[in-house]
């Protein structure tokens, strides 16, 4: 009676899992000291490496910003008061340095408690416009980087609701900036608006297969109010603030003016609305006008796309993916699809290049034709360009030599490989700004480029640069960055000033920024010096350790050991295992190592690394790959690939005589949380579970999910067995769950997680359900986080460390069925 009375005590007092009113709570003094730790500036530098701009801001919002009014509208999510993202991130500093120098200036004239955004580099880069949200709209300011001076440029009547709000002229003495219209109306009140009908959705036969969308539009009134806050009306605003209207009211989706400044390529979007896709996929009208407004060329026009070919490469047919020549004065080129846009349809070719010159009104002429799907080209000169495109169901990808000027000369393929393959990655091409102010492959003065690599081989990291020759195909290694127990990340390289950028860290040296010689290897120049934050876990052990699963294949994890730890006691510690499942089609890719134990060591929200301050173990970014070669899908033995990852890094840390392993948690966020849930319900592994931002039930996502392309009626079995909600009744492990309630990621809306709460309350599991207010996807207000760090740290100091756990709520060491 007395153990009864006990443990109806601790969890009405403590863990009680009815409706709880706790309010928002804090974690431990040490995790808390860490939360509250400065956050360093990013840094910009412009192309001549004259200044570097120092950008400062708060790592939260705080639950006020948060519950700031909110319109959720064909996938945008929206301030209507201030006319901007309503998840925008702000910075509310801005300081200038000579890179080479050390004299900080502070920028004078910013506004009051700033709240910057949509920064944009002017064409020579001297200055940088940004908006500012003020209390009842967005301005535009410039900052001048010579004087280290901000001046106001707009009234608070920008409209940033589609972004792009801001765009310069080539002059570089003006802007092209998105206001709000004259005759804009007011919106509707949808909480109090009177129905006059129902909202109705009908198709007429098509296959329309589209993934579980969040904040589309619902019915009429919503339609209303995007349109009301999507449409803008073009302004050309000059330096000294005089304007004159360049555009009427349109849905403005994009701008993008020509290399040499004299044509606008513009993209509006356009009626019918969809109740099933978001903005992006509404109709749209790609038009090229002059620098004065005039329209040149009506480019293309392209209907509602619902009904796309099933799979990930599916493509609509016709032109798309229009972009700049980056080369030529005003050259469009787009890709336009062979194979139907279906990737069932086996052709030679899946998609061809096609350009069209200054004034747009011929058809377009064929440059290139691509195996896989186009991705991307990188423009040098007139007559030689680097086209990649992709694969995602055999994980490849292609990289073309091609001359744009000759139809007759062949591309060459200067790399085929898997692109998972990290090992054979053979870097990115080297850039620089033309006269144009656009960005083309850097060539020497004998006509070699160069490559940056991230450099990943078996036996660590050691990134590189090389120099080659694209014609031939030979490569010499400049660079390859070996320093001893630190690492070294190559930003850029600029061959004619022989200038290489790189971030140095360490596990306790904050990152910091360097220039390199590679010709004249003089020593670094040090241009930044960021101190480290976070002294009480600078001393925190860490190591990459490797280890083999059942099959064979080789896995890594980063291992970090309590504060004060000592290796040779060998005290059994509880364990935090954290990771995110990945999908692989070879178990080559799938076993490499892109970890490296140099790096610094970073507590953000979402880490478990806060734990080594109370005596975990952590072991971050385990290997979990799931892989299905050939024919064979990666999710077909999900579920065993699974617990198979699991128990070979339980394993692998418990053979090093670190931890207990009947005292083992494992957490994970979004598909990790999904990870999470499988684990729990089909092993015995360990000891509680952290879920944040899960999908539990895959039927709810029929038409693929992750990367799984096939749907529910394809494969119900494997959605079925994935599922953690159709196995409910086999979770015997204690389980937190969080959620935002204004989750807005595909697949992972809240009632994901209140569902599979409701299952497992039912069939008497111990589960605990945290909705977080105002929070979408990641998690962003201080309050939010502080209290998730405080029920992380309860439930594993109650479920895990079983401090004060009745004796029959303990972890039952029984084997639960697969």
């Amino acid at each position: 009676m007395k153990k009864t009375i006990l443990i109806v005590f601790i969890f009405a007092t403590f863990w009680g899992f009815s409706q709880e009113n706790i309010g928002y709570q804090k974690p431990p003094a040490a995790i808390l000291d860490l939360v509250d730790a400065p956050l360093a500036p990013s840094v910009m530098i412009n192309d001549s490496g004259e200044q570097m701009v120092l950008l400062y801001r708060d790592y939260y919002k705080s639950i006020a910003e948060l519950s700031e009014t909110e319109l959720r509208l064909a996938g945008l999510r929206i301030n209507p008061k201030t006319n901007i993202g309503s998840r925008t991130n702000y910075w509310n500093n801005v300081k200038i340095k000579t890179p080479k120098g050390d004299n900080i200036r502070q920028v004078t004239g910013l506004p009051n408690h700033p709240r910057l955004a949509n920064f944009k580099w002017s064409p020579d880069q001297s200055k940088i416009a940004a908006t500012h949200t003020t209390a009842n709209g967005a301005e535009v300011w410039v900052l001048d980087l010579e004087k280290a001076t901000a001046q106001k440029l707009t009234n608070a009547r920008v409209n940033a609701n589609m972004r792009n709000a801001i765009s310069w002229f080539k002059d570089g003495e003006s802007l092209l900036i998105k206001m709000l219209p004259s005759d804009r109306k007011e919106l509707i009140n949808v909480a109090e608006a009177v129905p006059v009908g129902p909202t109705i959705s009908s198709n007429d036969g098509k296959k329309a297969q589209n993934r579980t969308y969040q904040d589309l539009l619902k019915n009429p009134n919503d339609e209303f109010n995007f349109e009301q806050l999507a449409r803008s009306e073009l302004y050309k605003v000059n330096l000294d603030g005089s304007k004159s209207k360049w555009m009427d009211a349109n849905l403005y989706a994009s701008i993008d003016f020509s290399p040499d400044g004299e044509y606008a390529m513009i993209v509006t979007i356009s009626r019918p609305f969809s109740y099933l896709v978001p903005y992006y996929r509404f109709p749209s009208k790609t038009n090229v006008y002059n620098k004065n407004g005039g329209l040149v060329s009506e480019v293309l026009e392209v209907p509602l796309i619902e009904d796309l070919p099933k799979g990930f490469m599916a493509v609509r047919t016709g032109m798309r993916e229009i972009s700049w020549r980056s080369d030529k004065p005003a050259s469009l080129v787009y890709a336009k699809a062979l194979d139907g846009g279906d990737p069932e349809n086996e052709v030679a070719f899946r998609d061809e290049i096609l350009e069209i010159d200054a004034p747009f009104d011929k058809a377009g002429k064929s440059i290139l034709k691509t195996i896989n799907r186009y991705s991307t080209i990188e423009w040098g000169n007139n007559n030689t360009a680097v086209a990649y495109d992709y694969w995602w169901n055999t994980r490849n990808t292609k990289t073309y030599l091609f001359d744009p000027s000759n139809k007759t000369q062949e591309p060459k393929i200067l790399s085929d490989r898997n692109y998972q393959d990290v090992y054979s990655d053979p870097g990115e091409l080297v850039m620089e700004l033309n006269d144009y102010g656009e960005s083309v492959i850097a060539f020497n003065q004998n006509n070699e480029v160069y490559l940056l690599g991230d450099g990943f081989t078996k036996e660590g990291q050691f990134p590189f640069v090389d120099k080659f020759n694209l014609q031939t195909q030979e490569k010499l290694r400049l660079y390859s960055s070996k320093i001893e127990g630190k690492k070294e990340g190559l930003i850029e390289y600029k061959p004619e000033k022989d200038e290489l950028l790189v971030r140095i860290e360490s596990p306790n040296e904050y990152p910091n920024y360097y220039y390199k010689s590679l010709i004249k290897r003089k020593g670094k120049e040090q241009l930044t010096n960021f101190k480290n934050p976070y002294k009480s876990i600078q001393n925190v052990q860490k190591e990459v350790i490797t280890y083999q699963r059942d099959d064979g294949l080789e896995l890594t994890g980063t291992l970090y050991l309590p504060v004060g730890y000592k290796k040779e006691s060998k005290e059994k510690k509880p364990m935090i295992l954290w990771a995110y499942p990945r999908e692989f089609k070879d178990k080559n890719s799938a076993s490499q190592n892109t970890q490296n134990p140099n790096e610094f060591t970073y507590p953000f929200w979402g880490s478990p690394i806060y734990w080594v301050t109370q005596g975990y173990v952590v072991l971050d970014e385990a290997s979990f790959p799931i892989i299905g070669e050939k024919d064979e899908q990666p999710n077909d033995t999900f579920r065993t690939q699974l617990v198979s990852n699991a128990k070979a890094a339980i394993d692998a840390v418990d053979g090093l005589g670190y931890i207990d392993r009947e005292k083992v948690a494992v957490g994970g966020h979004s598909y990790g949380a999904f990870m999470v849930a499988n684990l729990l319900s089909h092993s015995n592994l360990f000891a509680a579970g952290i879920a944040r931002s899960g999908a539990y039930n895959r039927t709810l996502t029929p038409f693929g999910f992750q990367s799984e392309e096939r749907n529910y009626w394809e494969a119900p079995e494997v959605y079925n067995t994935m599922s953690p909600f159709m196995h409910a009744e086999k979770m015997k492990t204690p389980l937190l769950l969080v959620h935002g309630e204004a989750d807005n990621n595909s697949g992972t809306y809240p009632m994901q997680s209140e569902r599979y709460f409701n299952a497992l309350k039912g069939l008497g599991a111990t589960v605990r359900l945290v909705m977080l207010p105002k929070e979408s996807h990641g998690y962003r207000a201080k309050e939010s986080i502080l209290h998730l760090l405080w029920e992380q740290d309860q439930w594993l100091k109650t479920y895990v460390k079983q401090e004060g756990l009745p004796v029959d709520l303990k972890k039952e060491p029984i084997g639960k069925d697969d």
